[in-house]
Order: C-alpha cells, then structure tokens, then sequence
C-alpha cells in the first residue's frame, strides 16, 4: 500500500507541476501589461523640478523588465520574430521558465510584481486567515451534516421540512447568503452582533490577549457561518440518501430483528457503508471552500488567500496568481487522494488500480 501511495503522490506532483507550468507560461506571454501594473503611479514619478517625460517614461519600462527578468527569453525554445522565415532557436537555461523552475524546486516562489515582496511570505500571511477560515468551516459542515443526516434517515416528524430547507439553503448562492448574515447581523439597523469588517487593522494592545482572541472570534464567526450553511445541505441531502437506501437492505432488517433500534442500527450497520458516496464530496469540500473564500474574503474584507487572487488577477500580479494556483491545484490532487484513502479504509474490498 505504501508504494501505491507513493505512486499517487508523485502523480500528483507531476500533475500540479504541469498545471503551474502551464498557467506561469501563459500569464508571461502577456509581460506588458505586468510591466505597466509594476510601474509606480505618475504621481510618484513626478518631482518637483521637471514632470516626467516619454524618454524616462521608457527608461523606467526598461528598468522594470530588467528587475523583473522579463528581457530573457520565456521558454527554452522561441520562434524568431525575424521579418522573413520564421525560425524555432535554442535559447538554453538562460530563460525565464527556468529560471522560476530553478528557484520553485529551492522553495523560492518569486517576487510580487506589484509590491516587490516574496509572493511566499504574502502567502503565508494571507492562508494565515484562510486555513482558520476554511478549516473550521469544513469541520463543523462534517460534524453537521454526519447528525442532522443520522436523525433525517430515522424518520422524524420533522423530516419533510427540514429537507425543503436544505434544498432552498442549497439552491442559494455564497455570496447571497454571506450578505443575508452581513445584513442582519452586522447591521446596526438589524443586530448588530457582529463586525463587518476590520480584521486587518492593528489590534487593540490594551485589550490583552483574551480581547484580541475574541475581537478574532467575532470577526470570524459570520464568514465560517456562511461557508458552513452552504456546504451543510449537500453533505446532508448525499448521506441521507444514502443511508435511506442503505437502511432497506437485508441487513439492516436483520439487524432490527434483532432487537436494535432503528438509530443503532444506522449507527452500527448502515452508517460506514452509507459513507462511501460521501466521501469523495468531504474530499472536494476543502478546495470547494477555498474557491468559497474568495467571496467571503471580499465580502467580509478578510485579508486571505481568496482576496489576495482576486486582487492579483486585476492587477496582472503574476507571480501571485502562479504560486496561489499552485497552492490551491495542489490542496485538490491531495484532497482527491484522500478521498482513495478514505474508501480503501471505508471498505477494504475496494483494491487500487496502479
């Protein structure tokens, strides 16, 4: 098993080096308009003596694509931009692919077009906020949905309304419910329980460490609700399907023979097999809630990872944008190949295909 593990993982690997590969040379292709978004606004380039004119204007360009490496070749292979026949050259290591691949294999994911700071460290700080987010979000729609759908398969008299409900839930956008909580509880005019935004402002030091966790808290608590409600209906309307259908099979008849009553025997019968199905939708749910952080990060104003993308992509930051989908393409591949690992230990029948 180990070695189908490892098989996995280094496919993986392939993978998401492939997909970086792809998305770092096709956002390079487009290096002038990374040169103008690196460029700083006219009004600092203005002194006090002379305005800035079109020779320096240029002058500062070559400067920026010089600091940048954009004047070396792209890839190792280039088409000739020659008037006559157009001809494929040999341009070696000296190039820019190589150059990212050379400093990603060293843990060096280049440097911010825009801000001039490690693209690593502006990640770190941004998942600083979105693992919290995302990870106490993914927990409690698991917790969530493992009970609500264990008390749904036993047949309460409440069953038929709460499933509506998490149909209607389900059928809402993110961004609809994030500014349902955002309005009427962070709205002075509503409850205003909550903050709405902030948590990038300095913390209060006289507020003392128990103050600063909760002021944390609060600004926390809407946007994990958001992402928990949006993911608690599909969770639970899958395993409660499954565990309805699971919960007609001989077994699970025999087992109420028995003497067992109809919530042990979800719970001791029915409920490991009912996982299965589930298990792939657990797996995709943490790369589902990262892609749901973007509009709860801008919403809320969350300084994260989602919001750092969003403003890379407008501001053509790209080595940003490749290091945080190299982040995310590879949160999925594992998440895929838990999901392996979850149904071989959910069921033991099930044999990998190397």
């Amino acid at each position: 098993m180990s070695r189908l593990v490892i098989w996995r993982l280094a496919r993986a690997g392939l993978a998401i080096w492939a997909l970086a590969s792809v998305v770092f040379l096709l956002s390079h292709r487009d290096a002038g308009a990374a040169v103008q978004g690196a460029l700083p606004d006219a009004s600092d380039m203005q002194t006090d003596r002379t305005p800035t004119t079109p020779t320096e204007r240029l002058a500062t360009q070559a400067a920026v694509r010089e600091r940048l490496g954009l004047k070396l070749p792209l890839f190792y292979i280039s088409q000739s931009s020659s008037q006559q026949e157009p001809t494929w050259q040999w341009n070696g290591l000296h190039n820019q692919y190589h150059r990212w691949a050379s400093g990603l294999l060293h843990g060096d994911l280049g440097t911010s077009y825009r801000t001039g700071q490690p693209v690593a460290s502006r990640l770190r700080a941004a998942l600083s906020f979105t693992l919290p987010l995302t990870g106490t979000a993914a927990v409690l729609a698991i917790l969530a949905a493992l009970a609500l759908a264990q008390r749904l398969a036993a047949g309460p008299w409440w069953q038929r309304p709460v499933r509506t409900l998490l149909v209607t839930v389900h059928a809402l956008p993110l961004f609809v419910v994030a500014l349902v909580l955002l309005l009427a509880f962070a709205n002075p005019d509503a409850f205003a329980w909550f903050p709405a935004y902030g948590l990038d402002q300095p913390a209060d030091v006289d507020s003392g460490t128990w103050g600063q966790i909760a002021t944390y808290l609060m600004h926390m608590a809407l946007p994990v609700a958001a992402l928990t409600l949006t993911a608690v209906p599909e969770l639970t309307l899958q395993l409660d399907a499954a565990l309805t259908q699971e919960l007609r099979a001989d077994y699970a008849t025999t087992a109420r023979a028995k003497g067992l009553g109809e919530r042990a025997v979800i719970r001791r019968h029915t409920l490991r097999n009912a996982l299965l199905p589930t298990l792939t939708q657990i797996a995709e749910l943490l790369p589902a809630l990262v892609a749901g952080a973007v509009v709860v990060e801008v919403v809320f104003a969350l300084p994260g990872m989602g919001r750092l993308l969003a403003e890379a992509a407008a501001a053509r930051d790209y080595p940003v944008l490749v290091g945080g989908i190299l982040l995310t393409g590879a949160a999925r591949l594992l998440a895929l190949l838990l999901a392996d690992l979850l149904y071989f230990w959910a069921d033991p029948r099930i044999r990998w295909q190397s």
